[in-house]
């Protein structure tokens, strides 16, 4: 990436790029977690579990080294039999240490992250064999930062040795004119002493790690504004084509209501600025529906319409507004406007009633 690149991201990425980042495996991934889970592993075998498994191995081994005259070894299968045995031997001693491995590096991996399959993480690329692009991640900064810590790890190593070693150099020398059975406790307190330290300083590392990587991972998904603005379009639409497509809506809506006006019963009307046309047909509904409403231009059509069709238009500003305001076109009015919509409509059919004839 470019530095005009880097420059023109300036906006957080949004959800969907996260989401999409995360489906192809692009997630903040420590790999300073996992080396402090499994020094930490190392440790809990170290304190729990190696004293009792060296004297479990060094009871097996005890047969062999002190007594070898009756291990025959005159054929193949006398060889399969004890390279078997030591292999038990050693499986069982190793077996806690692979166990805690295996378990502090999924901890690890899923204090992370939770685990998903990405096949977009093993398809070939090209990319991956390229010396120019092999060259490129390790001189970029990344590279740096994780040579960076590569050196320090070795210095931490180097300088631990030889501080722990430096502290036991007159213990160790006088060692080797004592007991051998001293010389394994010695070697145990030192390699406690040295896993102490170097937990210390990955713990350490590992915290720094953990924030580094997810700064640098949420700043290589930062977004430019077009790239805003283009996925935008893609998830919801081109705001204009959205625009249009409301006006077009709205446009054919006022249309469908209008042409329902000449259906109405009767309409009531703020002289020029509100309208709302009611049908009421007892066989119909039980109370008045709201069939078409407006204001202004849309108002006059109304009153237009209805004087065409010979639809009584009454005037009752209050009323008028009232209804406007709290009924949709297509709904019941409320029971609050069932007495003064009563009395209109009263009037309309005693208007249609045939008069009787006066001798």
């Amino acid at each position: 990436m470019s530095d005009e690149d880097k420059d023109s991201k300036t906006e957080n990425p949004t959800g969907k790029k996260l989401s999409d980042a995360a489906d192809k495996g692009n997630v903040p991934y420590s790999k300073e977690i996992t080396l402090f889970a499994s020094s930490l592993a190392f440790y809990f075998f170290l304190l729990f579990f190696l004293p009792g498994r060296m004297a479990q191995l060094g009871e097996s081994l005890k047969d062999l080294i002190e007594k070898p005259e009756q291990w025959q070894l005159e054929n193949a299968s006398d060889v399969v039999s004890i390279a078997t045995r030591l292999g038990w031997d050693t499986a069982g001693f190793l077996a806690p240490a692979m166990l805690l491995f295996c378990i502090f590096g999924l901890v690890s991996s899923l204090v992370q992250n939770m685990p998903s399959a990405v096949l977009e993480r093993v398809r070939p690329q090209m990319s991956r064999v390229s010396i120019s692009k092999g060259f490129s991640r390790i001189f970029s900064g990344p590279g740096l930062v994780e040579f960076g810590k590569s050196m320090f790890k070795l210095l931490l190593v180097g300088l631990t040795m030889f501080f722990v070693m430096r502290g036991d150099f007159l213990h160790t020398i006088d060692a080797m004119f004592s007991d051998p059975l001293a010389i394994p406790s010695m070697m145990f307190d030192s390699t406690k002493k040295m896993m102490v330290v170097i937990l210390l300083a990955t713990a350490t590392l590992a915290v720094v790690d953990l924030f580094w990587t997810r700064h640098h991972w949420y700043s290589e998904l930062k977004m430019s504004r077009q790239e805003v603005k283009d996925e935008s379009k893609q998830s919801q639409g081109d705001p204009m084509v959205k625009a249009r497509q409301r006006s077009v809506m709205r446009n054919r809506a006022r249309q469908r209501m209008i042409n329902s006006v000449p259906r109405a019963t009767l309409v009531i009307a703020n002289p020029t600025h509100y309208a709302v046309a009611l049908r009421y047909v007892r066989e119909e509904s039980d109370a008045p529906i709201v069939v078409a409403k407006g204001t202004d231009l849309i108002a006059l059509k109304i009153r237009e319409i209805a004087e065409a069709n010979n639809i009584p238009v009454f005037d009752d500003p209050p009323l008028a507004r009232s209804m406007f305001a709290q009924v949709s076109v297509d709904s019941v009015i409320p029971s609050a406007f069932y007495k003064a919509v009563a009395e209109l409509i009263h009037r309309v059919y005693a208007s249609k009633a045939p008069r009787k004839r006066t001798r």
